[in-house]
């Protein structure tokens, strides 16, 4: 088990790494996975758009880009995390940035479980997902 959090930009201050392992950690596990090898990328937009336009042939900004590498029931992916989007987003929809973050990086693992965001019924699911996995983050801390 592996979770690794490494920084393309300056001047982003993460919550507690070992809270935030702990959390991914139960999230995964209440579905029954365990955790592989999972590395996280804090960037900005330029960095996340060069590589959404060099692996997956899209040339548009995003917030989250998930590379799956899950084998069976263990849970690995590579997520690069635009903080750029994050701190747009956070205003767009007038929530703080920390929690904001929060929401991207558990976006991540539940793609990582399987879950989907392109239809409207999945996007809903996705929602609610994140909204248990960010109850589950105020028992933590």
């Amino acid at each position: 088990m592996a979770i690794t959090f490494s920084q393309q930009i300056e001047n982003l201050t993460l919550p507690s790494e070992t809270l935030l392992k702990k959390w991914i950690t139960c999230v995964i596990s209440n579905q029954g996975k365990r955790v592989g090898v999972i590395s996280y990328l804090f960037c900005d937009d330029d960095y996340v758009l060069s590589a959404n336009q060099t692996f997956l042939n899209h040339d548009t900004y995003t917030d989250i880009i998930t590379f799956d590498y899950v084998e069976g029931d263990v849970i690995s992916g590579d997520i690069m995390i635009s903080v750029d989007r994050v701190k747009e987003n956070s205003a767009i929809f007038n929530t703080s940035f920390e929690q904001e973050l929060l929401r991207v990086i558990i976006h991540g693992i539940l793609h990582l479980l399987g879950q989907g965001d392109k239809t409207d019924i999945d996007a809903a699911e996705m929602r609610n997902r994140e909204n248990n996995a960010l109850a589950l983050w105020k028992t933590i801390i």
